[in-house]
């Protein structure tokens, strides 16, 4: 329930014809024409902050909060100023969460966090941390990375040279590579220079190449000129080439260089022959680096031998597509661009995004040539790498081809063979990935150490960012599932979350008292970084705490957890956090409920002596039959029925909280949720509507905080 997206329209880019009336004019340096029928509105005018209105001396330690998105409040525009007026303490919707700092490195960068912080500061406004451990956002792909298997320890001296990617011209009639102000002869399956151009020329000769970043690969060259000389070798990629010489004779001859280690993910190999003034043939050319010589073993995915009559699908006109006697068979009659005519397999789950696959299979052609082969996601047509170039001969071979999906959501493997103009048979084909067998697995409590120390450097980071200055955090959030009635629900776990793949459950590695973990670092490095630490407060944050529909189980779970976690006798929780997105009913009955599980909420809360924040208030609306009403068709009345349930919920937490627990509310949405928002589309979930101009509901907001009837 936690808000992943957030977005602000303003007033400057919708125009006149909106709420003019009551404008926020201190905030907003313009006036527009106020239609006649929005006079109802008027009243609105006479209210002044929001934050104004809370009597301190009868609340002293409540906060009036909201959320904002960090590059909004950094930006120091409308948003940051309305903010400042309106509101003592601010929530940054993603910026100081995990994913948003973390890389697929594991590298932290904090800018944002500390200009955010450093911003707040300026202006007199604290910060809530938000948030120091979750399941969602955050980098699975590093924290999978940190507890996967390990490669043992192999002799130094015990290595093989692996090919990466071979490229043959066998076939080739047209040079197949952009064309940089030159364009080399295909000759009989050769790429040749024929006369010597002069001394700027340059040429592709590997296209399409996936690296491991700072590995050093070899390129080997069948190679020979006209007379003896030397060219340069560029590998990489525009903003990241390496460069080294390659010497050749006039005699067939497979030359190679190492390479220094490359620094992008992918890209391509060019030549440049520079003064040397002689012809050139260049047969074909191999990328391939040094790796310890481990066994592995295949796990398959497909595996095809045709001899059930099932044939791989395709597009392109002149071509088709048969198996006859147990051979798949493509016929393609005439030649075009590679990609204009495909074949394709497609997976029934996307393969997985950084992961090596392999293709086993025995091939011949009706003449010599190559197809190029890549992966691809459906939705969108995106590539998500190549697998290189797959060489065809007349004779029955058996070739791999090999890439590295980068991409999410590749599930199709595209064979182009427009330029392919004959007939292509596959007798078999095995897709599959290699798994190291010489390899240590880590036991559950090596994951949990090395997660811990992942939490640590994780928190002390954060910590070391924000100084001392944000002194309450949700130090875990959402951390209880739903379950049956009557019974303490469990924690959240990835086996009952069919996405889990994109989240990261700590729980699942550090166990049931994972909460400990960041809390006791939470407090260690906030004392550390200069933060008092009687001042520290930290909060689990929750949200259906509210629910009538289990009649507030969820909370009085999480209230035993925290009993539980506390039991250790080190581990303090200083308060809980209610994600409060709820909606106005206009069911009776079912508006009823909501309140009474509303007032529930806050006694059982008060109940349990610790600190009480709505972190996370915003409101919809929703008709008697139980659909969401759209912004655009909420009425006045209706409004009004929303700032009456403000009022009432603030009223409610001033007349059950006791003050010396009262943390403070957290207006999440600013306005409106406009259509296409990743956070309740199309919803009345503002105080303010889309062009910032005061709602009904910032009078009952207003009047809750000042204790009017």
């Amino acid at each position: 329930m936690t808000m992943v997206k957030y977005r602000i329209f303003t007033a400057i880019t919708l125009g006149a014809g909106l709420l003019a009336a009551c404008a926020d004019t201190d905030i907003l340096p313009y006036t527009v024409e106020k239609p006649q029928d929005l006079t109802d509105y008027e009243y609105l005018d006479s209210y002044a902050d929001l934050k104004t209105y809370l009597d301190r001396s009868a609340h002293p330690g409540f906060l009036l909060g909201t959320g904002v998105l960090a590059s909004d409040y950094n930006s120091k525009g409308v948003i940051y100023r309305l903010t400042n007026h309106n509101f003592d303490i601010i929530t940054a919707g993603n910026a100081m969460k995990y994913a948003s700092v973390v890389d697929d490195k594991g590298d932290m960068n904090f800018s944002t966090v500390t200009a955010f912080v450093e911003n707040a500061r300026s202006a007199g406004v604290q910060v809530y941390g938000h948030t120091l451990c979750w399941h969602e956002q955050q980098n699975a792909k590093w924290l999978n990375s940190l507890i996967k298997d390990k490669d043992a320890e192999v002799d130094p001296g015990d290595m093989i040279e692996t090919e990466d990617a071979t490229v043959t011209y066998d076939g080739v009639t047209e040079f197949p590579y952009f064309v940089m102000g030159y364009k080399p002869d295909m000759v009989d399956g050769v790429l040749t220079v024929k006369e010597y151009p002069g001394e700027w020329y340059q040429f592709f000769v590997m296209d399409g190449l996936q690296f491991v970043e700072g590995r050093e690969y070899t390129i080997t060259a069948r190679i020979r000129g006209s007379k003896p000389g030397d060219l340069n070798v560029q590998l990489g990629d525009w903003g990241a080439l390496q460069e080294k010489r390659m010497s050749f004779t006039d005699e067939w001859s497979e030359v190679s260089i190492k390479m220094p280690p490359v620094t992008t993910a992918g890209g391509f190999s060019v030549f440049q022959p520079g003064t040397y003034d002689g012809s050139l043939e260049i047969d074909w050319i191999r990328l391939s680096h040094s790796e310890a010589n481990i066994a592995k073993t295949k796990v398959p995915i497909e595996t095809f031998d045709f001899s059930d009559d099932h044939k791989l699908g395709g597009w392109g006109s002149d071509i088709t597509y048969d198996v006859i006697d147990g051979v798949f068979v493509i016929n393609n009659s005439t030649a075009a661009k590679d990609w204009e005519k495909q074949v394709c397999y497609e997976t029934e789950t996307p393969l997985e995004v950084d992961q090596t696959y392999l293709i086993d299979m025995r091939v011949r052609g009706s003449k010599k040539g190559s197809v190029n082969l890549l992966f691809q996601n459906p939705d969108g047509y995106v590539d998500c790498g190549s697998l290189g170039s797959m060489a065809i001969d007349t004779d029955w071979n058996d070739i791999t081809v090999k890439g590295t999906v980068n991409g999410d959501g590749a599930k199709r493997i595209l064979f182009n063979v427009g330029n392919y103009d004959g007939k292509i048979e596959i007798a078999s084909m095995m897709i599959y990935y290699e798994k190291s067998a010489n390899v240590i697995q880590l036991t559950p409590e090596q994951k949990a150490e090395i997660l811990e120390a992942e939490m640590e450097r994780w928190v002390s980071g954060m910590m070391a960012a924000t100084q001392g200055y944000v002194k309450a955090w949700d130090v875990v959030n959402e951390p209880i599932s739903g379950g049956p009635r009557g019974q303490r629900y469990d924690l959240q776990h990835a086996v009952n979350d069919p996405d889990a793949a994109k989240k990261f459950y700590w729980q699942d590695y550090l166990g049931d008292d994972f909460v400990r973990v960041p809390v006791k670092y939470a407090r260690k490095y906030f004392e550390e970084n200069g933060g008092n630490p009687d001042d520290l407060k930290l909060f689990i944050n929750d949200y259906n705490l509210e629910s009538d529909w289990d009649d507030n189980q969820k909370l009085k779970s999480l209230i035993s957890w925290i009993e539980q976690w506390e039991s250790d006798g080190v581990t303090r929780i200083d308060g809980i956090g209610s994600q409060m997105h709820i909606s106005y009913y206009l069911n009776p009955q079912t508006q009823q409920s909501k309140a009474d599980h509303i007032e529930k909420m806050f006694r059982l809360m008060a109940a349990s002596g610790k600190l009480v924040r709505i972190t996370e208030l915003d409101m919809g609306l929703v008709d008697e039959n139980g659909n969401d009403i759209p912004t655009a068709q909420v009425t006045l009345e209706q409004h009004k029925l929303m700032a009456d349930y403000y009022k009432w919920i603030i009223r409610k937490y001033f007349e059950i909280i006791p003050v010396e627990q009262q943390f403070g509310i957290t207006l999440w949405c600013q306005t409106d949720s406009p259509e296409g928002s990743g956070w309740r589309p199309n919803q009345p979930t503002g105080i303010w509507n889309a062009a910032l101009n005061r709602k009904p509901a910032y009078a009952g907001i207003a009047e809750g905080l000042a204790g009017q009837d």
